[in-house]
């Protein structure tokens, strides 16, 4: 989707991806071999003006030696922040962002101390490695303790307190390398077995107020990583307070919708925040709502009877629970996006339940 937002900017690119069946190869120069393969990531950075990433399990050792080649966009120490959630934790400390009551976990002792702190319910978790719901167990009781530590143990691991979010919401910032910021309104979330559903803008729940500290949120993070590019901020809403979940440094899958749905995709000013251009307008263009279409696909012909139904494939093997790709519906009022919504969701396999929202005070 950056090479598909970029071609009309007059740009090109070059792929780098060890998957054989990368959709990517369908788009531009691809080379396929390993992240860490030296030989190839001299191959791919001859000639290019700047590099970026779109996924955060790139190893950092190979990003750092590409960095060597070529500029690398964002920088590879906020990918190391974000590839590990006892840094990334830390890191919105530092900014005064609060957060869920968190603890390192090391060992069985380190565990059963955190959960003295914590209590339940919580969360343990992998520092490092986890994706849409991977590497994660839920501690209701000490019953659930022993299994988890079998299931996870061994690694590096954070236990944080299970939080009763009233909403999930995300934001997107954009920083410049002439350091210019833009801020996408907040997105209201929903999860499915730890893989996002769905993602609707703007947020039901968002006030002015919370609007204002998710921007100023995201804008101490950035200058903190002298970060350039997409950045996204993962917060739980609880009580009318924002809690910083997690980070994503980059395009994010919470702003797929903003292809169609905004003045300006999040990935043409991933592009523009890179080579220093001028960022485009954040501005909505009306209410609208992303759901992925996860381990099938849908009837297309039925997808695309919908008014304001925008599909986008990837041109990925099906399996369960893959992201195989997305619908952005669109419309000019809310009530008229409820009304394809829900000729969309007799369409969609697996379309996310979402309970009935209000906004909070």
């Amino acid at each position: 989707m950056l090479a598909l937002a970029g071609y009309p900017l007059g740009l090109r690119f070059r792929f780098l991806d060890p998957a054989p069946e990368a959709p990517a190869e369908h788009l531009a120069e691809r080379v396929c071999a390993p992240y860490d393969d030296p030989l190839a990531l001299e191959r791919f950075a001859a000639g290019l003006e700047v590099a970026t990433f779109e996924f955060e399990n790139v190893p950092l050792a190979a990003l750092e030696r590409l960095a060597n080649l070529v500029t690398v966009l964002p920088p590879p120490r906020a990918l190391g922040v974000g590839q590990d959630r006892w840094h990334e934790k830390q890191c919105f400390e530092q900014v005064g962002i609060p957060v869920p009551t968190y603890c390192k976990v090391d060992d069985r002792a380190d565990l059963d101390a955190a959960i003295r702190r914590v209590g339940f319910p919580a969360m343990l978790k992998t520092r490092r490695l986890g994706y849409d719901g991977k590497g994660q167990a839920r501690l209701v009781s000490e019953r659930d303790v022993e299994v988890a530590w079998r299931s996870l143990g061994g690694q590096p691991l954070l236990l944080e307190r299970l939080v009763p979010f009233d909403a999930e919401v995300s934001i997107l910032a954009v920083r410049s390398r002439t350091g210019e910021k833009a801020f996408y309104p907040l997105v209201q979330n929903v999860h499915g077995e730890g893989i996002l559903r769905t993602s609707r803008v703007p947020a039901p729940a968002a006030t002015p107020a919370l609007e204002a500290q998710a921007r100023a949120y995201a804008a101490a993070v950035t200058e903190k990583l002298d970060y350039v590019g997409v950045l996204a901020i993962e917060f739980f809403l609880e009580s009318g307070c924002l809690l910083a979940n997690e980070m994503a440094p980059r395009v994010h899958n919470s702003g797929h919708w903003s292809i169609e749905g905004a003045q300006t995709s999040q990935f043409e000013n991933h592009l523009r925040a890179l080579l220093g251009w001028p960022l485009g307008s954040t501005e909505i263009r009306g209410p609208s709502v992303m759901y992925n279409l996860i381990g099938t696909l849908p009837d297309i012909q039925r997808v695309l009877r919908i008014p304001g139904a925008h599909l986008h494939l990837y041109g990925k093997s099906a399996r369960p629970a893959r992201k195989l790709g997305h619908v952005t519906l669109t419309a000019s009022t809310t009530e008229e996006l409820a009304a394809r919504e829900a000729l969309l969701q007799e369409v969609v396999v697996g379309a996310a339940s979402e309970p009935a929202i209000t906004t909070t005070p």
